[in-house]
């Protein structure tokens, strides 16, 4: 059964738009820096399962499509070049800290936006609303995926 998720991009570092853009509209989700977001990807993201692809860190940040979890978690290769911003000198090939999955663009939405997923009582509980939330990954439970995905967008 798959799981569904919400996951958090800046989008000019990539937007929806990059991803379907992308060879095969697949992206490798790097710079991962939160334990947290790293463990979701690392332990418990699986391909098949659902993801609301959101743009944080923007004039209007929202939910702006959908994408899929495809194939398994591997060591994120930006951890290990020391021109990238992501690069941790703490980590090496043999012993990886930080871990990554490929998200593949399904299509893109109207906005979501953020303003109007809070007003909605419909998604109360849903990781992105709640207060002190930064994750950039966070679950998302069947019933919120099943009505943002047929109801919202």
């Amino acid at each position: 059964m798959p799981a569904y998720w919400l996951m958090k991009s800046e989008p000019d570092e990539c937007s929806i738009d990059d991803a379907l853009a992308a060879p095969n509209k697949t992206v490798p989700w790097t710079g991962v820096r939160n334990y947290q977001a790293r463990n979701f990807m690392w332990k418990q993201m699986q391909p098949g399962d659902g993801v609301l692809f959101y743009h944080s860190s923007c004039a209007e940040p929202g939910i702006y499509g959908l994408a899929e979890v495809v194939g398994a978690p591997y060591p994120d290769p930006t951890q290990f070049d020391p021109r990238s911003k992501y690069f941790d000198a703490k980590s090496s090939p043999e012993a990886p800290r930080w871990w990554l999955v490929d998200v593949q663009a399904r299509r893109k939405t109207a906005p979501l936006l953020l303003t109007q997923m809070r007003e909605d009582p419909k998604l109360d509980g849903l990781g992105v609303l709640l207060k002190g939330s930064r994750l950039s990954i966070t679950p998302v439970s069947e019933a919120h995926w099943h009505y943002i995905t047929t109801t919202l967008l």
